[in-house]
């Protein structure tokens, strides 16, 4: 399992080095990113050559570090942080992160695609991209492919968001005030790299709201996973009392995201502010890298031919949830945000 773990230990150190060069820094494109693409190129090129006994270390990466990468993004977020923001970021991003979700997987209904797939796109778009893509993925234990689907849809609109919100702005063609933008941008930009990228570009102002608010989306990604993880739970229930027989006690406690109590306790610990700031940074990069590597290792169970088993579908999807969060977010930042600011 060693040989598997390190092999995509070094497909993680490149995504870092690559991602290390200018052109990458100046669009924020994360490690992560760069990791599951390199992981697909693989999977497309190599991959065939790959021992059998070298497997489970890739599973490892995907599974148990994957779990471990995103307890450990607890210490990027902190209790104090809403209180920064207030109830106007709060409730715009409960109701982005509810209407996207829900809304998202109705959509896939409608469009007849693959479950699983509608899901994860829709949780991507709506809570924080890769991160909570991942983090779902975890809870509801889905073939890599699809989840590599849909981190795809989300680097996509996410970045193509990430140029256009700043030209917007600048152009005053959204009509916000820099409070106004920074949570519009918080709220709807996929990934927190975006925000980070799209707030820089705008100003010091705009981007201290705008990563407050993306935060906040954060958060709500534990209440998601354990809502999840229980509909998961009855749902398997409901297939087995279906199929005649009587469901068992581990029917309803398979798919709870313990690891989701884990991602809670971290972001206490980290309220209380008992580490110093390098040693968070230290935390934080430890991190970055070890969900590198599951990206790495999901992008390495990725074919050509399973994207194209998917289709077009969760790029529809994806392109309508983009036309909500653009439409929906600018008029809750114009019209809700300033009834509680």
């Amino acid at each position: 399992m060693l040989h598997g773990v390190l092999l995509m230990g070094l497909f993680s150190c490149a995504a870092f080095y690559i991602g290390s060069a200018d052109i990458f820094r100046q669009i924020s494109f994360s490690p992560m990113i760069i990791g599951i693409i390199l992981g697909m190129l693989y999977a497309n090129s190599l991959r065939n050559n790959l021992p059998d006994t070298w497997v489970p270390g890739i599973q490892f990466c995907s599974k148990k570090l994957l779990r471990l990468g995103i307890i450990l993004y607890g210490f990027r977020l902190t209790f104090q942080d809403i209180a920064q923001v207030g109830t106007a970021g709060i409730i715009i991003d409960a109701i982005v992160v509810i209407v996207t979700v829900i809304g998202g997987v109705y959509i896939g209904k409608l469009l007849k695609m693959d479950s699983d797939i509608a899901l994860l796109t829709s949780i991507g778009s709506g809570i924080c991209g890769a991160a909570a893509v991942l983090g779902a993925e975890s809870t509801i234990q889905t073939k890599p492919y699809k989840t590599a689907v849909a981190v795809a849809t989300v680097v996509i609109f996410g970045t193509i968001s990430m140029f256009i919100y700043p030209i917007a702005y600048r152009a005053g063609i959204l009509g916000l005030t820099p409070q106004e933008m920074g949570i519009y941008s918080g709220a709807t930009l996929h990934e927190v790299a975006h925000a980070v990228g799209a707030g820089n570009a705008m100003g010091t102002e705009i981007s201290n709201t705008a990563i407050i608010v993306k935060m906040i989306r954060v958060m709500l990604l534990i209440p998601v996973l354990f809502s999840l993880g229980y509909w998961v739970a009855i749902k398997a229930r409901r297939a087995v009392r279906a199929g005649g027989g009587t469901a068992s006690a581990s029917a309803g406690k398979i798919a709870v995201p313990w690891f989701a109590l884990g991602f809670l306790g971290v972001i206490i610990f980290n309220s209380l502010n008992l580490l110093p700031a390098p040693v968070i940074e230290v935390i934080d990069y430890i991190d970055t890298f070890l969900l590198t590597m599951a990206m790495v290792a999901l992008g390495a169970e990725t074919s050509i031919d399973k994207f194209k088993r998917a289709g077009a579908k969760p790029f529809i999807l994806a392109f309508i949830l983009y036309i909500w969060l653009l439409g929906g977010g600018w008029l809750m930042s114009k019209y809700l945000a300033p009834m509680f600011l």
